[in-house]
């Protein structure tokens, strides 16, 4: 028997799916007016690897010709990344959890450091440390623009090397990251083609150095 619904009924109906409606927008207004500090903490709670393409611009004080550089970096917290510029010149840089490896294929060099407590207090732990990023910066937020929501983030620690870290986000994906450095430089990188959570092999972030490579450092 073909059931129909009194006037009453449809109106419960209707109000059930525009109380539904009105909750869902809510949800993506709110997620809309997330600031760049709260998708940060956003991100890296709910990213626990990523990859992406950046291209890389480094523009100096003194005026001189940007530095134009491209390629591609993936991270697995906490402390493993990869970065490998392809272009001008190529270049991979990757961090094993315990020493950053720095090679340069053109003088068939690699120099090597303990990742230590360094990892937490440098621009990289924004996107590859651990969830303690207050212990070694100062965030707060910066606004919007260019159709970004962006957090600054200033180095606790006396003697760093840089003096603030913009990071412009979207979708709570980093989309842009500012490196203002103590030399008057600006390293712009900008990410596109972000892939969240991707499962890597655990020997991508093992680093041996290729055979006749002069290794210099520890």
């Amino acid at each position: 028997m073909k059931r129909t619904l009194n006037r009453k009924q449809m109106n419960f109906h209707r109000n059930i799916f525009r109380t539904a409606g009105l909750f869902c927008g809510t949800l993506l207004s709110l997620a809309a007016l997330a600031s760049g500090t709260e998708q940060l903490k956003a991100f890296v709670e709910n990213t626990h690897s990523a990859r992406a393409i950046f291209s890389q611009t480094v523009e100096a004080k003194s005026g001189r010709k940007p530095q134009l550089s491209q390629g591609s970096f993936l991270f697995s917290r906490p402390g493993k990344f990869q970065w490998n510029y392809e272009k001008p010149y190529a270049q991979l840089i990757v961090g094993d959890g315990e020493k950053l490896w720095i090679y340069d294929p053109e003088l068939n060099q690699v120099s090597v450091k303990k990742l230590g407590a360094a990892l937490g207090s440098s621009p990289a732990a924004l996107l590859a440390g651990d969830n303690a990023m207050e212990k070694n910066f100062v965030l707060s937020d910066a606004g919007s623009s260019d159709g970004l929501d962006w957090v600054e983030a200033k180095p606790r620690a006396q003697d760093s090397s840089f003096l603030q870290v913009r990071l412009g986000f979207r979708d709570n994906l980093p989309r842009t990251m500012e490196v203002h450095d103590n030399f008057g430089q600006t390293t712009t990188l900008k990410f596109s083609r972000f892939e969240r959570n991707p499962h890597f092999s655990s020997g991508l972030f093992r680093f041996v150095p290729p055979k006749g490579a002069d290794v210099v450092g520890e």
